[in-house]
């Protein structure tokens, strides 16, 4: 790859630059950013050597990946201006939420297209990215895709685009759960008398090492759960009113409403 571009270059387009730089998969000069923003740009390239430019067709413009990072509604009027400058052969990687690989086809003229659903603990190299592809697509650009998805953590490729609406609301919102629940725990520690210090440090760190434990574990989740509720112990209390004010089916139904509105915003897309 003798040109990466990155169109918009907020947290995630930073992360990714990041994550890339950290494997030395390429290298900063190899490396152009484009923003509204002179100021933002002086910050990347002063904390990672990028080339930057105001300009998104200068930024694309003999580039072998393009990634489009831009807000969603900032693309009806970014497009048209990728398909002066996107060569044929090129791949163009969508984090764009929202935005169709239909509606990025038609915008920038161009059939390479892969769209993809990150979430915001790739900024620490920990998130989960779901992607999609059209059929234009090469092999060798699936795996260059997959490498630079890596650098943000884990990558699970599906066949189907509606599949990215599921990942919206199942991964994609899933750290606004985490951190309502754990939210939630924090108070409930500060009710019982810690510092909210103290409560923060003990939530945060049983959140980070219970996740750990689920991911070395290859038993399931129920079954973790059952290694640490003894017979009528404080755990089974606590589960017992867990339980009974409908967690799970409160849950359920909020992944469901996310997975319905993605869809929503999804068909606007395509009718924009």
């Amino acid at each position: 790859m003798k040109k990466l571009a990155f169109i918009g270059s907020g947290v995630m387009a930073e992360a990714m630059i990041k994550g890339l730089l950290q494997r030395e998969w390429v290298k900063p000069e190899q490396i152009t950013c484009s923003d509204p923003q002179a100021q933002r740009l002086e910050v990347l390239h002063q904390r990672y050597g990028v080339g930057t430019t105001l300009s998104n067709a200068e930024a694309l413009r003999g580039a072998q990946t393009g990634v489009l990072s831009i807000k969603p509604q900032m693309f009806a009027e970014v497009g048209p201006e990728l398909a002066e400058v996107l060569e044929p052969s090129a791949l163009l990687i969508s984090i764009m939420a929202g935005v169709t690989t239909g509606n990025i086809v038609r915008r920038t003229n161009h059939a390479r297209v892969v769209r993809v659903m990150p979430n915001t603990p790739a900024q620490v190299g920990l998130g989960v990215s779901v992607w999609c592809c059209t059929s234009k697509v090469s092999e060798s650009q699936r795996e260059q895709c997959r490498e630079i998805l890596q650098a943000l953590g884990i990558e699970h490729q599906v066949k189907r685009e509606e599949m990215l609406d599921m990942a919206t609301a199942l991964s994609g919102s899933a750290p606004a759960y985490v951190f309502l629940f754990m939210e939630a725990l924090v108070d409930a520690g500060v009710h019982l008398g810690f510092s909210r210090q103290v409560a923060k440090d003990l939530v945060v760190q049983t959140v980070k090492g219970s996740a750990e434990f689920a991911a070395q574990s290859d038993r399931h989740i129920a079954d973790l759960r059952n290694m640490v509720t003894s017979p009528g112990g404080t755990t089974a209390d606590a589960l017992y009113y867990l339980e009974k004010g409908g967690m799970r089916t409160v849950l359920s139904q909020a992944v469901h409403a996310a997975f319905v509105k993605s869809q929503k915003l999804s068909q606007m897309s395509e009718q924009d």
